[in-house]
């Protein structure tokens, strides 16, 4: 016997959802699928500003450009990372406590990849009001060791990354949170110098991805 069920569908046409209705099952009849059409529209820049505003008051966003705290980090990680990673000022958002630090070129990103990215943000943000600044230091710099094994870094890093596979997988859908471009950046980002070469273990952090990815596609329409 087949149950109720009804599917919510986004501005663009793609499916966000499923839920079980139980409470229509006796007016609907359990053995019909019914359909209903909601529109919902894409989550706007402004919109999820707001929304980080409203869940963190005292939030920051700041242009790396005109702050000189960047500058210097932007050397320090340079350095750390042996010319590794360049572009700290012109690719990366940064959040360190209650401030988002936005690189060079946000306003040229497309809408949606910057809400995306606010997602992504968003974790961080959350990690410092769970951990404070001092916490989220110690775990980020020290267990095992700051360069090469740096497990803490990772696992913050991860729970960040799992949002922003489920962030393109609510805002774009399953199929661009599986694009293979996708996945190569985020295990880059773990095995390379953007992040000082964090946790190098390329099959496991892949492994991460495909349980996150196997996740959300159970937790899709007709999943």
């Amino acid at each position: 016997m087949r149950a109720a069920f009804i599917i919510i569908y986004d501005s663009n046409g793609r499916s966000l959802r499923k839920l079980n209705p139980v409470v229509f099952r006796r007016a609907l009849g359990p053995g019909d699928a019914y359909r209903l059409e909601v529109t919902i529209p894409a989550p706007t820049l402004d919109a999820t500003l707001s929304e980080l505003r409203a869940r963190f008051p005292r939030l920051r966003v700041i242009h790396k450009r005109d702050d000189g705290f960047s500058r210097l980090l932007d050397v320090l990680v340079r350095v750390v990372t042996f010319g590794g990673n360049s572009a700290y000022m012109s690719r990366y958002v940064t959040t360190l406590g209650q401030s988002i630090y936005l690189p060079a070129g946000w306003e040229a990103r497309g809408e949606l990849e910057r809400v995306i990215v606010l997602r992504h943000e968003a974790v961080h943000l959350e990690q410092f009001r769970r951990y404070g600044k001092l916490g989220m230091a110690l775990l980020y710099l020290v267990p095992v060791c700051p360069i090469g094994l740096a497990i803490g870094r990772a696992r913050l890093e991860w729970e960040a990354y799992a949002e922003t596979f489920r962030a393109t997988a609510e805002i774009l859908g399953l199929e661009a949170a599986r694009d293979p471009a996708l996945r190569e950046h985020v295990l880059t980002q773990f095995v390379g110098p953007a992040y000082g070469y964090m946790w190098p273990f390329r099959r496991q952090v892949g492994r991460w991805i495909d349980a996150e990815l196997e996740r959300l596609a159970q937790s899709a329409p007709g999943g």
